[in-house]
């Protein structure tokens, strides 16, 4: 982590090595100043608010030849540590947790991803490839945290407790779904786990994070916010104001970027210029790392370091997890048409998160086999299928809850409408499969 960033002058370059209950690890930064500029006082060849140096030689910067921001980096593609300081010290309890909610994750994904097909739901993201960045940083947050996610965090979700049937029950849209219905599948929220439910157009989630993280200053201190985008979404405007207002507000907000390669069918190189979005950070004033996202150790430290920053000096930090969607960006995608077979073969079999993490705890922890291994493939199948079947055999929602939710108390006109669509149901039942709802 050696990406120095500065913030206002003067500077004040700081490296240092803490230890904390997630073991040894390593941050240089810059810290901020805390002195207010004094503009009465200028010599004249300052700027407000941009720290500056003059040169006399017509430049400008191109940036190809800037050096790239370096990839961080603590498991390799065989589960090694590479560098023993980076090494958290996990218990085997959390880590036999991470690698079986990853397995989890991925077997939920393809029994749903075939339903979906069989036409039993309308809709379904898989989270294939990503794994390690949803459960890496989901075990290094706390669960008072705030989780502002976009659609692919399913695993940041189960982290927390959400059950398979909560899962089901959302996608499948019946009674027991909090949202009754209205939502599409994977478009998961829960107050108790503090996961704001997620909305369908890109990045609306982001600048209300940097708020959130603002209020939580405010109101209720040591508490954080993290909101998961992907590149993609960078390239709203939401995504720019949101980076502005958590910097010049000091938001405790961790901006996580799942760099997956493709914004739907659009590759990376096609949606931005530049270094990637980590490079943003410093342009708004964020501290910044990029990291291997399919790298759960790596994912993992940089998220709790990133966490710890945010509290304790107040300030907003970026995260750029680069992965590989595997899967196609949903259920209405073909990325047959878009990307090679070869391309997938390579990060589904030598670069596949939760293959590298089985590496790890098996031949680096001893604390798995493949047999426990074989036996949890089982399991998880069971229960999923247990937790799919009974969702699908639940009733959905009763026609007339289409009218609630919106307002505190329903209006008059939304009444009259309620009241003219249970009378046109009414007499024209034959038409309407009212057997698998709940009563009018």
């Amino acid at each position: 982590m050696r990406h120095f960033i500065k913030f206002g002058k003067p500077y004040l370059h700081t490296r240092s090595l803490l230890r904390g209950n997630s073991g040894l690890q390593t941050c240089t930064h810059v810290a901020k100043s805390t002195g207010v500029q004094d503009v009465s006082k200028s010599d004249g060849n300052s700027f407000i608010g941009m720290p500056h140096n003059y040169v006399t030689k017509l430049e400008f910067l191109e940036p190809k030849m800037e050096n790239t921001i370096p990839v961080y980096q603590v498991l390799d593609s065989d589960g090694k540590i590479i560098d023993e300081t980076q090494d958290p010290k996990l218990s085997d309890e959390i880590v036999l947790k991470m690698y079986k909610d990853m397995k989890m994750l991925n077997i939920m994904d393809g029994i749903m991803y075939s339903a979906q097909r069989q036409g039993r739901i309308s809709f379904y993201m898989t989270n294939y490839g990503e794994e390690a960045a949803h459960i890496g940083s989901a075990a290094a947050l706390e669960m008072k945290d705030l989780v502002f996610a976009q659609y692919r965090e399913a695993g940041v979700l189960m982290w927390r407790g959400f059950r398979l049937d909560q899962f089901m029950d959302q996608c499948y849209a019946n009674i027991n779904d909090p949202a009754s219905g209205k939502q599409m599948p994977v478009h998961y929220g829960s107050k108790d786990l503090n996961f704001v439910t997620i909305s369908s157009p890109l990045a609306t989630q982001m600048p209300q994070a940097a708020g959130a993280a603002y209020a939580l200053k405010r109101t209720n201190p040591g508490t954080c916010v993290i909101c998961y985008f992907g590149e993609g979404a960078a390239s709203e405007g939401d995504a720019h104001a949101a980076f502005n207002f958590a910097a010049t507000l000091d938001a405790p907000c961790i901006f996580f970027c799942r760099n997956n390669g493709y914004a739907i069918s659009t590759p990376a190189h096609e949606q931005y210029r530049g270094d990637g979005i980590a490079s943003r950070g410093s342009g708004y004033g964020m501290l910044t790392i990029r990291v291997d996202g399919n790298d759960t150790l790596a994912v993992y430290n940089a998220t709790r370091k990133a966490r710890q920053i945010a509290l304790e000096e107040s300030r907003p930090v970026l995260i750029e997890a680069m992965t590989y969607r595997v899967g196609d960006h949903s259920t209405s995608d073909d990325s047959s048409t878009y990307r090679t077979a070869g391309e997938l073969e390579y990060w589904t079999k030598t670069n596949n998160p939760v293959t590298r993490f089985e590496r790890y705890i098996t031949n680096e922890r001893n604390c798995w086999s493949a047999e426990e291994d074989e036996k949890l493939s089982k399991d998880c199948s069971k229960q999923v299928i247990e937790a799919f079947t009974a969702a699908e055999k639940r009733l959905k929602p009763s026609p007339s809850l289409v009218f609630t939710d919106v307002y505190d108390e329903l209006p008059v006109n939304l009444k009259k409408q309620q009241k003219q669509m249970r009378e046109h149901v009414g007499a024209h039942s034959q038409h309407y499969p009212l057997k698998r709802h709940e009563p009018l």
